[in-house]
């Protein structure tokens, strides 16, 4: 049994020990309060858990209702490309290095680089001539030609290729395998550099077309007849035609026009047995008037032939003047001076002056020309010929020939309404009519024997009037009417009172395809 003691000394521990325990006592009975936050926070999470999973779900709902109608879509779109035509595939675009395709105005296509320093076009034309001579009546039973052949002829047969390189340079190559008279092809007709560094300037150097006189400056696509007046034929036979190598510069804006050029011998021409033709020429013009509808053109021209050809060793210097009466299914030249110049009597140069106007009105177009030759032989008195033309054009469906301010002469018409039965349009109709009148007689008075008369030149004398319808189609594609009336008067130098020229007339049609 415990002291009383040690009852004593323990008394304060087990009053502690009560005193600590009575709380947990009535906690326990009561619910203590932080067990109850505990569940409440438990039950929390527990709801925010459903929640959010509820979210999560309906999220994923959405995402496979999407996806699903790509599919559909995929599906649909694949269905109706197998049903559909098969298709090319458009080339992938290309790089900005690669050339392109170029088309002009005229439908002239060619190859450009992307820079535009360099490039490549075909060109080419077709003038396909038929025709026939209704009557030639010589002017007597003495003379040569009582008869022209009429048919078919390809008169002009030309292609080639035109260009740039270095942006500055231009060349042109055109081969023509027609002529004038179906024996054998002209050949090159073209074969020329340029330079078009300077400003409104262009330095040409070799085989080409030669702008001494507005007829020839026109281009052969543009001429309002079939053949260029026999004048102006006459002027260029010295030295200043077609084929004709040259070399030279010409400057020119919207007003005036300004060249000098030297010319050599045509293409053709032999270079081993004979001495080359040499010679030279310039033209200046001006654009006294100019406006949308109407414009006045004046100018002048000088030509010299320096150095006649000689046709082979042991021959002379000489020229001969001829041409046909300004049509060429039959190339006969009975207009005929034969050949100037011999062993004892040389050609020692000659000189040809131009007057040239030209004025258009709206739809209304004339063109002009006036020429003097004049040729000097060693020994003889100078020979002195004179010719000239005049035309005229009117537009039926109203349009007008444009200046061309590189070559200071005019355009052809351009149809405002090309040919289209599906459009009801027919294209542009042009009438044209032209005189010309030439002398190559000199130092000739018929009936006087031939050793008074040692300068004499018997050419003969030709008035010409032409008529002209011409059918433009399209930019591409004319149609050209001539009728010719041409009175050749020409005296025969071994019995001069016998007539040996001709009165003919004639009728021709020409196709023309340019690009």
């Amino acid at each position: 049994m415990m002291s009383l003691r040690h009852a004593l000394a323990c008394a304060p521990l087990f009053g502690a020990v009560a005193i600590a325990a009575t709380p947990c006592a009535a906690q326990t009975r009561a619910a203590p309060p932080v067990a109850a936050q505990i569940d409440q926070l438990q039950q929390q999470i527990q709801a925010l858990q459903q929640q959010h999973q509820q979210q999560i779900q309906a999220l994923q709902q959405q995402l496979q209702n999407l996806q699903s109608q790509v599919n559909a879509s995929q599906k649909a779109q694949s269905a109706a490309a197998s049903a559909a035509p098969p298709t090319t595939a458009s080339p992938p675009a290309a790089p900005q290095s690669a050339p392109r395709v170029t088309q002009s105005m005229t439908n002239r296509f060619g190859i450009e680089s992307a820079n535009g320093q360099y490039s490549i076009a075909l060109t080419g034309r077709l003038h396909l001539d038929a025709g026939d001579y209704i009557s030639v009546r010589p002017g007597s039973r003495t003379a040569p030609v009582s008869n022209l052949s009429s048919g078919f002829n390809a008169r002009r047969a030309r292609i080639g290729v035109n260009g740039k390189a270095f942006g500055d340079w231009t060349y042109t190559f055109i081969y023509d395998a027609g002529n004038s008279n179906d024996v054998t092809p002209r050949g090159i007709e073209y074969a020329q550099i340029n330079y078009r560094g300077f400003k409104d300037t262009v330095l040409d150097f070799g085989y080409s077309d030669t702008f001494f006189t507005l007829d020839e400056a026109t281009n052969t696509n543009d001429l309002m007849f079939m053949e260029r007046s026999t004048p102006a034929v006459i002027a260029t036979l010295f030295n200043a035609d077609d084929f004709r190598a040259n070399a030279g510069a010409r400057f020119f804006n919207d007003r005036f026009w300004l060249g000098a050029y030297v010319t050599g011998p045509q293409q053709g021409q032999s270079h081993a047995l004979t001495a080359e033709q040499f010679g030279a020429y310039q033209r200046g013009t001006y654009q006294v008037l100019r406006g949308a509808d109407y414009s006045l053109h004046l100018g002048i021209g000088v030509d010299e032939l320096l150095k006649a050809p000689n046709t082979g060793i042991g021959t002379a210097n000489a020229i001969t003047l001829s041409d046909a009466p300004e049509l060429r299914i039959d190339p006969t030249a009975i207009l005929n001076t034969g050949t100037l110049g011999s062993v004892a009597n040389p050609v020692t140069g000659a000189t040809v002056f131009n007057l040239e106007t030209a004025a258009g009105y709206k739809n209304l177009f004339w063109q002009g020309e006036y020429f003097h030759y004049a040729l000097d032989r060693r020994g003889l008195q100078q020979a002195n010929f004179e010719g000239g033309y005049g035309q005229v054009g009117w537009t039926l469906t109203g349009e007008s020939r444009k200046y061309i301010q590189e070559t200071g002469s005019y355009s052809a018409i351009i149809p405002n309404h090309p040919f289209s039965l599906a459009e009801g349009s027919w294209g542009a109709w042009e009438l044209g009519l032209r005189l010309s009148y030439i002398n190559l007689n000199d130092n000739f008075t018929a009936g006087l024997p031939l050793a008074s008369q040692p300068s004499v030149v018997a050419g003969g004398k030709q008035t010409s009037f032409t008529l002209g319808l011409n059918w433009y189609v399209n930019s591409n594609i004319r149609f050209m009417l001539n009728y010719v009336h041409a009175d050749i008067d020409k005296k025969s130098l071994t019995a001069p009172t016998n007539s040996v020229g001709a009165t003919v007339d004639a009728i021709a049609l020409r196709s023309q395809v340019a690009w």
